[in-house]
């Protein structure tokens, strides 16, 4: 059954899902319409069992270990304290999930003692459900402040100078704080939040890992399942299912031919043909962790000698950065790395053919710090993880990416993703 719907770019999906890993919601640029009955999927999805067995979410404890180190950054950082909004920063160190609105729920940290949250009066039983990490919880009702309670909290904790707001909460919040508060210094709390969370312990590690693993056997599922004139519609809602029936949600961005010529897809893709290069990326979350792999195959006939050469050079191009990721490195080093590669082959100079950054921090967000780029200074230390995804794009022609998700280690780098044969061919083997 073909599927019509308009086809969503993966830079929309990023605007649409509010902070959420947008990878996981990519399906949507063509199943959001129609999902496809289970009878109806192509054998190679509907073949796929769940993968997420022995699979343990972040513990209460844990999360009582990040507020401590949290806290020490915030002494480090010459802070007082930091606030923290609904997103991923707010679930990364208490573990609540509470979607952004209007209305002011959030969480006071200081340097010293419990966290202080500040919730809506009439959702505060909805709130406790989600509050596993402090008791202090202080409600507004709708005709009152709740910023003032946020800066009443500050003062209790003896926070009266220098306050870090989390850098994705929202300005008419931050300025609601400073209004009551004027005497306060609001700055960024970027050192705290991302000083925390661009470090991943074992834990975080071992979901990314499988979150990987799930989508590298939905990838195959998909490619599997092609046939003459698929539309992307149909691929990327095969995609959705095949990454249900492992057990998450998830979903990619598929583009053909000279669409994938466009990183972040076009507005009028066209069905599948033989010969055409196949580019699909996507990723889902696994207990919030997300996972964000791209392959790129050529459907229905041998490459051409162009195809292959593209090919293998973008894969070189990633070798070649992922070698270069390894403790005390700068960022834009393994940028450069990949870069200097596609350069060399003749697709230069800059950003002509590789139009983008290598890649970006990933985490509870499918993009966060640390980013792979020119100008990025920082050092890589062990447990980062990021993509590592150089890309070549020829409008009215082709664009073919390859995307792993990796970790820094003591001495190197290490794929979280299975091994995979480097052909055109074959490019999703688990």
């Amino acid at each position: 059954m073909k599927l019509a719907h308009p086809a969503l770019s993966r830079r929309r999906v990023l605007q649409l899902s509010g902070g959420a890993s947008a990878l996981a919601l990519l399906a949507q640029q063509g199943a959001s319409a129609q999902t496809p009955a289970s009878e109806e999927l192509p054998p190679p999805v509907r073949a796929l069992q769940p993968l997420t067995e022995g699979v343990v979410p972040i513990s209460p404890d844990e999360h009582r270990g990040r507020l401590a180190r949290a806290q020490a950054l915030i002494a480090a950082s010459g802070l007082d304290a930091v606030v923290l909004g609904p997103g991923s920063g707010l679930r990364y160190f208490t573990g609540a999930e509470w979607g952004l609105s209007e209305r002011f729920l959030g969480m006071v940290l200081a340097r010293n003692g419990d966290p202080v949250w500040i919730v809506p009066a009439f959702e505060r039983d909805r709130a406790l459900e989600q509050i596993r990490v402090g008791t202090d919880v202080r409600a507004w009702e709708e005709d009152e402040s709740p910023y003032e309670l946020v800066a009443r909290a500050l003062k209790d904790r003896a926070a009266t100078a220098r306050i870090g707001i989390d850098e994705a909460m929202p300005f008419a919040f931050s300025d609601g704080i400073a209004q009551v508060a004027p005497a306060l210094r609001l700055v960024s709390a970027t050192a705290v939040t991302a000083g925390c969370r661009m470090v991943k312990d074992a834990h975080e590690v071992a979901l990314m890992r499988r979150a990987c693993e799930i989508t590298l056997r939905a990838h195959r599922a998909v490619f599997e399942s092609l046939k003459d004139g698929t539309t992307v519609a149909e691929a990327s809602a095969w995609s959705a299912a095949a990454h249900r029936r492992l057990g998450v949600r998830g979903g990619s961005l598929v583009l053909f031919g000279q669409d994938a010529a466009f990183p972040h897809g076009t507005e009028k893709p066209r069905p599948l043909r033989a010969g055409d290069v196949v580019l699909i990326d996507g990723g889902c979350r696994l207990h919030g962790y997300s996972s964000d792999i791209t392959r790129t195959a050529v459907f229905g006939a041998p490459a051409s000698e162009r195809q292959r050469r593209i090919w293998d050079l973008v894969r070189k191009a990633q070798q070649a950065a992922f070698a270069a990721a390894r403790p005390g490195v700068e960022c834009q080093a393994v940028d450069a790395a990949a870069r200097r590669v596609i350069e060399e082959g003749g697709f230069g100079p800059g950003y002509k053919f590789l139009t983008h950054r290598l890649g970006h921090g990933i985490g509870l967000d499918g993009h966060e710090w640390p980013y792979m780029v020119r100008g990025n200074a920082s050092k890589l230390v062990p447990g980062m993880t990021f993509t590592d995804e150089p890309g070549i794009y020829i409008p009215g022609e082709l664009g073919i990416r390859h995307e792993d998700t990796v970790v820094v280690t003591e001495t190197g780098c290490e794929n979280l993703a299975p091994k995979w044969s480097g052909t055109p061919e074959e490019p999703a083997v688990v």
